[in-house]
């Protein structure tokens, strides 16, 4: 068997560049084969960044200039557009879950607008945090947790997160009972699909049924992760690259189950603080915020992109700009990019 190109590499932190300018809440990114990029914006809809690097807002109202505080954005996170995860339908409209708005929407190239679903079942969606087309074109999604503010959920300990799926039976609930289900990642032919828990600070996988069906459910790779898993991608090899949000740490689980550093970005001493609240069951929003990197502050995702899939670029909440690297081998191809 061929060796893991990951064994032994890790991110050159000089090679690392940028892309994007006064971004606000990059959490998402899209990647075309073109080089086209499209990043979540908190206001209201998606930044499109062309490969020369210019930029152009696609939302459906003039935006508003002053950002709002720590508190509103990011621990509130209620009454305001909040675009979280998302996806490119075939049409080319993107599919988000709308965290601030609790609600799953698609936005066209015109910036309209349309809410797909904002209850289930007679009850609010809670925090929809991130959608997942599959090959048949049926929309999954998560939410994170039904508790406000969203952080009460961590120290709670709360299994309130779900999955769902929108097709053309409407919207139900495939699986639930998830500590901050956040990101979900499908393996190459749809066998699996795979869950961050992100209060729980584990990858779980699922086998996927007949009827977007979900069956066991397994943890994927060490039973806790050592910080916040957030985002993921596979790449070519097998391997899962999870960011690890506020530790600011870009890490890898390999097919047998180990975990290769990639990038640390994390500031040590307010990562040992996290780590000892959250064991605690004691964490403030105070005690989040300061736990964060400088190149991709609360680094929340990672997308490849380029023509061979082989560079990575890096969401994050608290960033204004995209920092990018290449990769010793290609990601897994979504299904916009086939």
């Amino acid at each position: 068997m061929a060796s893991n190109p990951l064994k032994g590499w890790q991110v050159d932190r000089a090679s690392i560049q940028f892309i994007g300018h006064d971004l606000q809440r990059p959490e998402c990114i899209v990647a075309q084969p073109d080089g086209t990029l499209w990043s979540a914006d908190a206001r209201g809809g998606v930044m499109r960044i062309a490969p020369d690097g210019s930029q152009q807002l696609l939302a459906p109202i003039a935006p508003v200039s002053e950002p709002a505080d720590f508190q509103q954005r990011y621990v509130q996170s209620q009454g305001a557009s909040l675009p979280n995860g998302l996806a490119l339908t075939a049409e080319g409209d993107f599919i988000i879950c709308n965290w601030g708005l609790d609600r799953i929407e698609r936005l066209d190239r015109q910036g309209h607008v349309h809410v797909l679903h904002d209850h289930l079942e007679g009850k609010a969606l809670g925090k929809t945090n991130f959608p997942l087309i599959d090959s048949k074109g049926r929309i999954w999604f998560t939410v994170t947790t039904t508790m406000q503010p969203w952080t009460d959920s961590i120290n709670s300990a709360v299994l309130d997160g779900y999955i769902g799926v929108i097709d053309e039976k409407g919207i139900r609930v495939v699986a639930e009972g998830f500590g901050g289900t956040n990101e979900i990642r499908f393996d190459d032919n749809e066998q699996f699909l795979y869950v961050v828990e992100s209060n729980v600070r584990r990858i779980s996988r699922l086998r996927v049924g007949p009827d977007a069906t979900l069956g066991e459910r397994d943890v994927y790779g060490p039973a806790q992760l050592e910080g916040f898993p957030d985002g993921f991608a596979f790449d070519s090899f097998g391997n899962l690259w999870v960011t690890l949000v506020m530790s600011d740490k870009l890490i890898a689980i390999t097919p047998e189950g180990e975990v290769l550093t990639l990038l640390d970005d994390g500031d040590p001493q307010a990562t040992a603080r996290l780590d000892r609240h959250f064991a605690d069951k004691t964490l403030t929003p105070e005690i989040m915020q300061a736990a964060r990197g400088t190149l991709a502050p609360w680094m929340a995702s990672l997308t490849f992109g380029g023509p061979d899939l082989r560079t990575v670029y890096l969401g994050s909440l608290q960033g204004t700009r995209i920092p990018f690297f290449r990769a010793p081998v290609a990601g897994q191809p979504l299904i916009h990019w086939r």
